[in-house]
């Protein structure tokens, strides 16, 4: 019964991490980016600072 419990908690404990390191990528796939934003547009190049 044990080995069945040890086996629980290590696939508990996987899915955590891979739930932790899936919020971090769509975090930081969602933040804005700081600094300069340069885009070339119709207008011509527009330089923003963020």
């Amino acid at each position: 019964m044990p080995m069945n419990r040890n086996v629980l908690l290590i696939t508990v404990a996987v899915l955590c991490v891979a739930i932790g390191v899936l919020g971090y990528k769509v975090y930081e796939d969602n933040r804005e980016p700081k600094g300069v934003q340069i885009n070339l547009g119709p207008s011509g190049i527009t330089v923003d600072k963020k």
